[in-house]
């Protein structure tokens, strides 16, 4: 009988009294820079040096980069005839070299005196130049007139 009146008496008690009435903690937001978003930014910063790398490496192997002539040597032109072979025009001083370029072999195919500057092209622009510049002041003049 005891133990009933005991059982009793604890089901009279309100259990929001035994509840836990602490208010949750504060929790801060998660750090702005934090390690996964550097690694993030410094894996796409390589992708971008790693693409940037892979077009210049690109253009060097097409030769649409072209080189910087040093001294008296100067590559004309080239021209690939075959997957790895090559038709290359030098300028060594006045004379022109034309070479068959293939791996670890250069023959020298013919040779060229340098072509004079065609000087009937810069005649004929020049003229036009001058035409336009004459129309322009007569032009000119009868606006002032």
């Amino acid at each position: 009988m005891i133990n009933r009146h005991w059982f009793l008496v604890a089901m009279s008690l309100p259990f929001h009294a035994l509840a836990e009435t602490a208010k949750p903690s504060y929790l801060p937001p998660p750090p702005v820079i934090s390690t996964e978003n550097t690694l993030q930014m410094a894996g796409g910063l390589l992708l971008v040096l790693a693409i940037i790398w892979g077009l210049i490496w690109l253009l060097k192997r097409f030769s649409l980069i072209p080189a910087a002539a040093a001294g008296t040597l100067k590559v004309v032109a080239a021209t690939g005839v075959g997957q790895r072979e090559r038709v290359v025009v030098v300028e060594i001083d006045n004379t022109w070299l034309v070479l068959g370029v293939a791996p670890g072999h250069v023959t020298k195919l013919h040779t060229l005196d340098k072509p004079a500057v065609n000087t009937g092209d810069a005649t004929q622009e020049n003229t036009s130049h001058k035409d336009f510049a004459v129309q322009l002041n007569e032009s000119m003049r009868k606006d002032n007139a």
